[in-house]
């Protein structure tokens, strides 16, 4: 699929203008967003439109496969950088230009540091049905399940919970943004990394935090030491495992930190059963579950490997990140 990168170069412009270092950019390499020579010295360039808490996760994890099999430094170049970002990504020592001219740049060569210039957020145009609430929920099945593609759109709706009407027009958008192929006889998804990255960011930013019901925390350390016997998977509504508890089952690799439960259920019904109690700066979180749960898992209780991959991979961790890659490697090929 094309990428737009304009934004690259208008951000280049801009850093020329406020340090007076000249640059020259090659953006026909496939396999790189572009490289960028500054000073002599040639970085690949890894283009984000912007860099926000939504999507940090995924930079952070974009940066460093990119770091892994780099042949030159890397140097992230935005349209947009959080304030708070930016300041991790210098103390990470990541290099970075944004379209205000803010940079930082360590090399051995020279170094560069600027900040302070205006950074204007431009107002977001509206966003497409595909990457609002009910396009959410519609791409989560078709991740989850891609075979439904080929479902009618009658069925996708009873399937998700959604309108027909809203089934037709994220179909359409999906046509219209390279991500569903239409054939004569079905209908393909593409570019599914890229479409995997826009549904984490859309379902962070726009469904998940209307899908808290309560922050909680273990009433008693022996009940968080001892957190896997807990009866989730015998309560009478659903209750899953979600985020770090999920993988940590999933994969036998990490020790959770912050728990998530997602439920169908009042969360009154089983806190007590539980071991927790109110707590608005707690560890544990519970969502409302946001899909039909046809075939629940009653003995593990996790959600699908696509959801604890989104939540590990936006936490920006390098722990959850690390974990996050071993899943999408063992359960998610099928998305690449």
């Amino acid at each position: 699929m094309y990428k737009d990168i304009d934004y690259v170069y208008d951000a280049l412009d801009r850093f020329e203008q406020v340090t007076g270092m000249k640059f020259e950019v090659e953006s026909s390499r496939k396999e790189y967003d572009a490289i960028v020579t500054i000073q002599d010295v040639q970085f690949v360039v890894v283009a984000k439109l912007e860099l926000r808490t939504s999507n940090r996760g995924i930079v952070l994890s974009d940066l460093k496969d990119k770091e892994e099999n780099r042949k030159c430094p890397i140097i992230v170049v935005a349209k947009f950088i959080a304030s708070d970002i930016a300041n991790e990504l210098k103390d990470r020592r990541i290099n970075y230009i944004d379209g205000a001219g803010n940079a930082f740049i360590e090399q051995n060569q020279f170094h560069v540091f600027v900040s302070g210039q205006k950074s204007i957020k431009e107002n977001k145009v509206k966003q497409a049905r595909a990457f609002q609430e009910a396009g959410i929920k519609l791409l989560f099945n078709l991740l989850t399940k891609p075979d439904n593609l080929q479902l009618s759109y009658r069925r996708l709706a009873e399937e998700v919970g959604i309108s027909i009407g809203s089934v037709s027009n994220v179909i359409n958008e999906l046509e219209e943004l390279n991500f569903i192929l239409k054939t004569n006889n079905k209908r393909i998804l593409k570019n599914k990394t890229d479409l995997l990255q826009r549904w984490i960011v859309a379902y962070h930013d726009v469904l998940r935090p209307r899908l808290l019901k309560k922050r909680m925390r273990f009433a008693k350390i022996e009940q968080l030491n001892n957190w896997e016997s807990l009866p989730i998977h015998e309560t009478e509504d659903i209750c899953l495992w979600g985020s770090e508890p999920a993988a940590a089952i999933m994969t036998g690799y990490l020790r959770p930190d912050q728990f998530t439960i997602y439920t169908n259920a009042n969360w009154q019904s089983f806190v007590a059963e539980f071991g927790l109690v109110p707590d608005e700066d707690g560890d544990v979180e519970i969502l409302q579950l946001f899909w039909h749960d046809e075939i629940k898992d009653r003995e593990q209780a996790i959600v699908p490997a696509l959801l604890i991959y989104a939540d590990l991979i936006s936490s920006g961790l390098d722990r959850n990140i690390e974990t996050a890659k071993m899943i999408f490697e063992n359960d998610l090929q099928y998305i690449k």
